[in-house]
């Protein structure tokens, strides 16, 4: 059956279907040695697929991996630069295929998932399912009732206010504050940036979990493979997010 490259792509391992795009604009995909890009179509059973010249593989076994992601790793299959990436906290001859889902700053540190699925890798990082991520935040100064309410309400980004928040102020002492913060949005260092703007900047950012994956008392920079029933209950939450 004719299918779409990059679904075709993501599904063998190779990366999401993001990075998928990504390769076909690029002239890295060839089919029957004919250079192909986006919403062009093969069928696996008969086609001969190549990316950068190798054949695609099979689908690999569905996988995905809780990492509790230390400091200054970053989210990344590969780096030219040579920073440490989250690939490389994983055993090699396990990484075949895994691509981080979604992104956690290289100054941030705790909850992430990699997986070699690109179907979930979507569901899981497009804004239109809404998944709930947690954190918890240490934040200079000692913020106010108000300065909590106007985060909960929503900041102006770049002109474009935040969605509510949860705030639940956990400590005080009497240089610093520990916030438990829920979002349902991802924008690109949104914490660190609505922290910023109401005068209280961001000392770490620990996410503890996604969606109802909890890290648990799994240790920073370790493991582990989602149980079935993990599995099945982050795939509830995308299509309960979605419908």
């Amino acid at each position: 059956m004719r299918q779409r490259l990059q679904k075709l792509i993501a599904a063998a391992g190779v990366c999401s279907r993001r990075n998928a795009e990504v390769l076909l604009r690029e002239g890295r995909v060839t089919v029957n040695q004919l250079t192909v890009g986006i919403g062009d179509q093969a069928d696996p059973s008969i086609d001969q697929i190549d990316v950068d010249g190798r054949p695609l593989s099979q689908p690999s076994s569905p996988r995905m991996i809780l990492l509790n992601k230390p400091q200054g790793v970053i989210c990344s299959c590969s780096d030219p630069q040579g920073r440490k990436t989250v690939l490389d906290l994983i055993p090699r001859p396990m990484r075949r295929g895994l691509h981080p889902v979604g992104r956690l700053d290289s100054d941030s540190r705790g909850a992430l998932l990699l997986t070699n699925q690109g179907a979930i890798t979507l569901q899981l990082t497009h804004p239109r399912y809404a998944h709930q991520k947690t954190y918890q935040v240490q934040v200079k100064g000692r913020p106010t009732a108000t300065t909590l309410n106007l985060w909960r309400n929503g900041v102006d980004l770049d002109g474009i206010p935040t969605q509510p928040t949860e705030i639940v102020l956990i400590k005080e002492e009497r240089y610093q504050s520990l916030l438990k913060v829920i979002l349902r949005e991802g924008r690109n260092r949104q914490i660190r940036r609505v922290a910023n703007v109401l005068g209280h900047p961001v000392l770490d950012l620990q996410r503890t979990a996604i969606s109802s994956i909890d890290l648990g008392s799994l240790p920073e920079g370790r493991w582990r493979e989602l149980t079935r029933s993990e599995w099945s209950a982050i795939r509830l939450d995308s299509n309960k997010c979605h419908s």
